[in-house]
Order: C-alpha cells, then sequence, then structure tokens
C-alpha cells in the first residue's frame, strides 16, 4: 500500500501526540513526556511556529511522525535542521516510511542551502543505530550532550542576581 509524506495538519494532532508518547514509552522514559495536547497544538500550529512536523499517512492514517526544528552553526553560519522525533507506527516499520521521512528533511535541507541535518540516538537504540548508519549519518563520538533542567537550571537562573 503506498503511503505519502506530508506536512502535518491540526486534524493530526491526536496521532502526533499519540506516537509522541509511544516514542517516550520505547524509549524507557513515558514519565518525562509531560506535554499537553494544547502545548503541542501551539508549538506546532500557534501564531509563529517554531517546531514542525511531517507525516508519513495511508489514506487518512497517519502511519509516522518527524518533528524537526531549525538549529544554527555559528561556524558555518547557517541554518540546519535538527529532528527531534522520529517515530513510524510498527506495524509499518520497515516499509519506508522512516527512510521517506529522513528524506524529506534532507531535500529541505538541500532546497534551503543548509549544510547539516542532526539528531541524537540513544546509545542502545542498536535498530535506530543500523537504520541511521545505513543511510549515510555518522555517529559524533566526540562531543557529549550536556544538559541542565529542573532545580538545578533554577538554581543557576538565580545566580549573579
Amino acid at each position: 500500500m503506498s503511503f505519502v509524506i506530508r506536512e502535518a495538519k491540526p486534524t493530526d494532532i491526536a496521532d502526533i501526540y499519540k506516537y509522541i508518547h509511544a516514542l517516550a514509552e520505547y524509549e524507557k522514559a513515558p514519565e518525562e513526556a509531560v506535554l499537553s495536547i494544547e502545548d503541542l497544538t501551539q508549538s506546532l500550529f500557534g501564531e509563529n511556529p517554531q517546531v514542525y512536523c511531517l507525516i508519513s499517512a495511508i489514506g487518512d492514517e497517519v502511519t509516522g511522525i518527524a518533528i524537526w526544528h531549525l538549529n544554527y552553526s555559528t561556524w558555518k553560519g547557517m541554518h540546519g535542521i535538527y529532528l527531534e522525533d522520529l517515530f513510524v507506527d510498527p506495524k509499518y516499520r520497515g516499509q519506508g516510511h522512516g527512510k521517506a521521512l529522513l528524506v524529506k528533511l534532507a531535500q529541505i535541507c538541500v532546497e534551503r542551502g543548509y549544510p547539516r541535518f542532526s539528531w541524537w540516538v540513544l546509545d542502545w537504540n542498536t535498530p535506530a543505530i543500523d537504520f541511521y548508519t545505513s543511510l549515510g549519518a555518522k555517529a559524533m563520538d566526540e562531543w557529549t550532550v550536556y544538559r541542565i533542567s529542573g532545580k538545578e537550571l533554577s538554581e543557576l537562573a538565580l545566580e549573579n542576581r
């Protein structure tokens, strides 16, 4: 059965929300997905959206999502695309939906002159790592990701006040 890749529409919001939570479950962190449908709707379809979503679909059925936003390289002096979430319904995996979503994002990069397309993957997610490397993606092993959030973020924000 053929599928299409298209931009998300407000009528897709429940499916996007469902797949975000399914991804959080798969990544063993369901308690961290605390966004509401209202948060998601505002982020994707509000007055000045800074987050975007591509959909893979068969007819009216959403089969996968790619949520992305722009990042910026000071060294290149240009924007790039950062893929926040890629999720394909398990019953549609292996049928090209994930690859087609990544191809569309690569096309957006090329069309807009963006030199980079990047994302994170959990170290234990071997199926995803194998999939990404089969497409030519390279691990940025020399970099370590840092994050500050919660209590530590609040404390840092109060420094030098």
